[in-house]
């Protein structure tokens, strides 16, 4: 018994566990950083509908030009923001899915390190590359929700060369 406890006890002060759970850990702080860039994204959708809100409420009242138009450019606009908004949601539990997923291989990989064999390494591979199909799918998502955002800047330009075109014609 006093072998085992010592072997136990050698195995939980090696090095090898720490320098084991090094590549999860930067996957994990990978996800980190794009976990709070995705919210930034979100963040940003919400002020922008706040602002198309207010244009919505200008309308109604009458205190805006062109408010046939502007509902039309509105009406699109907000679509655009409702579908990004549903793929960032997308991407941010994937980015979370594979936070977790790393952080399990990196306690697998302690926990066999310490007291597994090499019948058992393949669960933190496992668990790590789950994690890494994870962040592939997320960055896939974010990528295609790059694309949204690109089409509401160019709707947003349209709209304002729209508006520049309509006042020149006014004062003509």
């Amino acid at each position: 018994m006093a072998g085992q406890e010592k072997e136990l006890l050698e195995a939980l002060t090696s090095s090898r566990i720490l320098t084991s759970m090094i590549t999860p850990a930067v996957l994990i702080s990978a996800c980190g950083t794009l976990i709070f860039s995705t919210s930034a994204r979100l963040g940003r959708i919400f002020d922008r509908v706040n602002v198309m809100k207010g244009e919505v409420e200008a309308i109604i009242t009458g205190k805006i030009s062109f408010p046939e138009e502007r509902m039309k450019h509105l009406k699109g606009q907000i679509d655009l923001q409702r579908r990004r908004a549903r793929l960032i949601q997308k991407a941010m539990a994937a980015l979370y899915t594979a936070t977790l997923l790393f952080v399990a291989a990196s306690l697998a990989i302690a926990v066999n390190v310490a007291y597994g064999s090499d019948n058992q390494a393949w669960i933190p591979t496992l668990l790590a590359l789950s994690g890494g199909l994870f962040l592939f799918v997320a960055s896939v998502v974010l990528l295609y929700e790059s694309r949204f955002n690109l089409r509401f800047v160019h709707r947003s330009i349209d709209f304002i060369e729209f508006l520049e075109q309509k006042a020149e014609e006014q004062n003509k």
